[in-house]
């Protein structure tokens, strides 16, 4: 599988990375090691994760496969601290906590560093050079070999990288995590514009639109998708409305005349998009993973791809970077 850097970085990533959201909740032990396994092997290496997957046990999973499977010197390990879902309070971009959760992943991964650490979501109730302040403090001590933010908007993202670039000393963002898909191109407003300009990569979550990039839904709500499952179902639920519809059938009509399949359409589009260093996958079987690395054959035409930018094409709007509409 091809490699890119992460931003203007020595990292160099897989074109796809391997999403965990459901392990240790959705996927058993057995089923995640057919998975690292299978993603090995294509020549994948990075895995993302969070401390707040499955409650933590996303990390301890791939920790004993680390062990067992994998070595951990194969693979670009990602995670992510911020996210307190079970309190009032939604993110802590705290220093102390921000520390505090690293120190915990690294003993649930059973590993001294992580080769890409990031701040989950913007917390408006903390400075924001406090929250940077926890990123410097993670490289400098070892714990972290790069690091970046998930789910900024583009003034919170160009803050922060410019923040980063303006002192001497501080550790300069590789990446930012951010939603991308056909479905989902918000980002092209002003958070990827600012993320280019800073020389920040993309991973590029969700690619498959949740899921509904894949045609699965086009004909009714599979009792063993994400889109039945009690956890899940409100994940999917935004993208399967008539808009939705109008670009799930388009991207089926070009993987017919492709003689290929939705899902690869659809992650190729986002994999090859500019600023795009990685997308991320999530799979619930290696079955369905397997479908997805079978994508590193395929580039999309020019017009197949011009065809679905204009289907799939967001409206700016005053003051966006590029408006069109007031």
């Amino acid at each position: 599988m091809e490699k890119r850097h992460l931003g203007r970085t020595g990292l160099q990533v897989s074109r796809l990375g391997l999403g965990t959201m459901t392990w240790g909740r959705d996927t058993d032990e057995q089923e995640a090691a057919e998975q690292l396994k299978e993603f090995v092997d294509a020549g994948g290496n990075l895995v993302d994760t969070a401390d707040v997957y499955a409650d933590g046990d996303a990390e301890y999973l791939l920790s004993r496969l680390t062990e067992s499977l994998v070595p951990r010197s194969e693979l670009v390990i990602a995670t992510k601290a911020g996210s307190v879902p079970a309190c009032g309070r939604r993110f802590d971009g705290s220093r102390g906590h921000l520390l505090a959760a690293l120190d915990a992943s690294l003993r649930r991964l059973g590993t001294d560093y992580v080769d890409f650490w990031q701040v989950h979501a913007f917390d408006p109730a903390t400075p924001v050079e406090e929250t940077l302040s926890a990123l410097d403090i993670a490289v400098s001590s070892g714990r972290a070999r790069y690091v970046g933010v998930c789910d900024f908007s583009g003034w919170q993202l160009a803050k922060a990288a410019t923040w980063q670039h303006a002192h001497h000393g501080r550790v300069p963002l590789a990446g930012a995590q951010l939603e991308y898909s056909l479905l989902q191109r918000g980002i092209e407003r002003e958070a990827l514009p600012a993320a280019r300009d800073a020389g920040v990569g993309l991973l590029a979550g969700s690619p498959l639109g949740r899921g509904v990039l894949t045609g699965k839904y086009r004909h009714g709500l599979p009792q063993d998708s994400r889109g039945a499952s009690p956890s899940l179902s409100g994940f999917v639920q935004p993208y399967l409305g008539e808009r939705a519809r109008r670009i799930v059938d388009a991207v089926a009509t070009a993987a017919d005349g492709l003689a290929s399949s939705p899902l690869a359409v659809a992650l190729a589009w986002v994999r090859d998009r500019p600023g795009v260093a990685s997308a991320l996958v999530g799979a619930r079987t290696a079955g369905q993973l397997q479908a997805a690395l079978s994508v590193e054959a395929l580039t999309l035409p020019e017009e197949i791809r011009g065809a679905l930018d204009d289907i799939s094409a967001p409206v700016h709007r005053y003051p966006d970077q590029g408006w069109s509409e007031l």
